[in-house]
Order: C-alpha cells, then sequence, then structure tokens
C-alpha cells in the first residue's frame, strides 16, 4: 500500500488512542468532601473524607471567614461562630468539586457544594436559611455541565446520535426522547426509588454506544433508523443511572432536594445542547470539503473501537466483582 493509502488507518489509530486513553470510566466526577462538627459554640472540629485519587488535605486548602483560626483538626470562630465567605483553593484541580458538611451544636446538618463555577459559600452561623435558592441552583447548574462535558462516554452517545440520524427534523425527538429518558431515570434513583449497582450500567453505557455508531456506519431501514428516538429513549433510561451516580457523589442539600436535582440535570442538558451546537457549527464548515464521506466512517469506527475497549474492561470489571 502507498503511504497515502495507510494516512486513514493511521489517523483511525491516533484518534481511538486519543480516545481510550480517556479511561472506561470517562464520565466521574472526583469529590472531596469536608467534614465540620461543632462542639462548642463557634469551635469546629474539622476532617476529611477520604479521596480515590489523592488525599484531600495535599491539593485543597480551605480559606475561613476573616474571624475564624484554624489550629491542626480546629477552627475557633468565636462569639460570631462561623459566619461568612468560605472557599476552597485548589478546587477544580485534582477534585471537580468539594461537599462541605457542616454539623452544627443544635444537631441540624448542611451541605454545601463548591466547584469551579461555584467556588465559594455564604454562611451565617447556624443551618437555618444558610443558603439561598439562587446559590443552589447555579451550583447544581454548573456541576451538571461539568459532568456531561467532561463525560466522555455520554458525549460519544449523543455523536452517535447525531451520526445516526443528521441534522433534520428527526434529530429534535430523538434529542428529546434521550432528554426525557434520562431525566426520568436520574429523578427516580436520586430520590431513592430506583437502585442498580454503578458496573452493570457502566458497561452498559459503553455497549450502547457501540451499538449506535454500528447502526449510523450502515444504510439498511433498520429498527434505529425508523425509530431512532425509541433507541434513544431505551438507552437514555439507562445513561440516567449514570448521571444518579454522579449525583449521589455529590451529595443533595436536605432543604432543596427538588431544586438541586432540577438544576443538575438543567446543567446536563444545556452542556448536551452546547455539544450538539458545537458539532452543528463543524459539520457546517467541513460540509464542503472532499471525502467528507470517508471521514464520517473514520470517525464511527474509531468510536466503535474505543466503545467496545471500554465495554471489554466494564464487563470485565463486573465479572470481576461477581467472582468475589
Amino acid at each position: 500500500m502507498t503511504r497515502t493509502a495507510w494516512l486513514p488507518l493511521r489517523l483511525l489509530f491516533a484518534l481511538w488512542l486519543a480516545l481510550a486513553g480517556m479511561g472506561a470510566t470517562a464520565h466521574e466526577l472526583s469529590m472531596a468532601e469536608l467534614n465540620l462538627r461543632e462542639a462548642s459554640r463557634g469551635e469546629f472540629v474539622v476532617s476529611w473524607g477520604a479521596g480515590e485519587k489523592s488525599q484531600p488535605a495535599e491539593s485543597l486548602t480551605p480559606q475561613w471567614p476573616a474571624q475564624c483560626q484554624s489550629e491542626g483538626v480546629l477552627v475557633r470562630c468565636g462569639p460570631q461562630g462561623l459566619s461568612g465567605q468560605l472557599a476552597i483553593k485548589g478546587v477544580g484541580g485534582k477534585f471537580s468539586a468539594v461537599i462541605v458538611k457542616i454539623r452544627w451544636l443544635d444537631g441540624q446538618a448542611s451541605t454545601h457544594t463548591l466547584s469551579v463555577g461555584q467556588p465559594r459559600v455564604r454562611l451565617f452561623g447556624s443551618a437555618d436559611d444558610e443558603r439561598g435558592m439562587g446559590e443552589i441552583a447555579w451550583s447544581y447548574t454548573t456541576l451538571g455541565i461539568d459532568h456531561i462535558l467532561t463525560g466522555l462516554d455520554h458525549l460519544l452517545f449523543v455523536v452517535a446520535l447525531l451520526f445516526l440520524v443528521g441534522f433534520n427534523r428527526r434529530l429534535v425527538w430523538t434529542i428529546t426522547a434521550f432528554t426525557v429518558a434520562h431525566s426520568l431515570t436520574l429523578g427516580l434513583s436520586a430520590m431513592g426509588w430506583l437502585a442498580l449497582r454503578s458496573p452493570p450500567v457502566e458497561a452498559v453505557i459503553a455497549l450502547s454506544i457501540l451499538l449506535v455508531a454500528a447502526e449510523a456506519l450502515h444504510r439498511r431501514e433498520t429498527l434505529a433508523r425508523r425509530w431512532p428516538a425509541l433507541v434513544a429513549f431505551g438507552f437514555g433510561l439507562i445513561h440516567g443511572l449514570g448521571f444518579a451516580g454522579a449525583i449521589k457523589d455529590i451529595g443533595l442539600p436536605e432543604q432543596h432536594v427538588l431544586l438541586a436535582l432540577l438544576t443538575f440535570n438543567l446543567g446536563v442538558e444545556i452542556g448536551q445542547l452546547l455539544m450538539v451546537f458545537a458539532a452543528w457549527v463543524l459539520w457546517r464548515v467541513l460540509a464542503k470539503l472532499p471525502r467528507l464521506d470517508q471521514a464520517r466512517t473514520l470517525a464511527l469506527y474509531a468510536m466503535g473501537a474505543v466503545a467496545a475497549y471500554w465495554t471489554w474492561l466494564r464487563v470485565a470489571g463486573l465479572l470481576g466483582l461477581l467472582a468475589r
């Protein structure tokens, strides 16, 4: 074969390595947990939850309100109590977000989520009326956007749907069906009404990319081509359980569970629409280029190869858990 003939295969291999190297669990958010327990008025015992990638204390530094002084595992805030702005330096690096859990002296508890989009929180010295609804909505919306835009497996599934349907009227119904389905299972799972372990969910998510990419490669009038919205809805139910895993890791504020759930889902949809818009712009730019159909086939083979690799890894991991 000539050097030019080998070029598509080289590009395919390079794309496969780039995508597969991002990991078989590409959609996970790395979370850290900071726990504060009020031992006496204005005095708190501080501890970090265990991190999977590294110890949170190595890369995260709390920035306490001005009247608070840190002394080892104690934070003393005096008569004003823990009131004012609390920030976490380093969030967005090794850890996507930090969950701050406070147990107050009167037995009440409050939970805050800090991320790049919501890097600080306002505290008022008690659990009563601590956070405004706007703050919670903004925090969970940005977490939803971050989750979908860094969740490569979810994005690849949407891209596979774009290849299957194309940019036409049917795409609206297909994306809507996917949205309705994953919103349904996300809500049911987050509220504790539906439970399924993560390993089989992750394996089916990877398999969904492989199957839709395979359907997009041929032109036969299969069920997926005739009713892409039905296929999107079916697999969307599984993807919703994957989103629910992220919500479980992040946690929901006790007083505003529904608001946090709705705005997280809104963030997921915003991120999804941003990706679809970016794909449309790219398609308009490349539409007149020669050999575009060959590039389409190349991209689908690369996606399918990555999805097959993820499926194999996740099924192997699942079998390993079952064998224990």
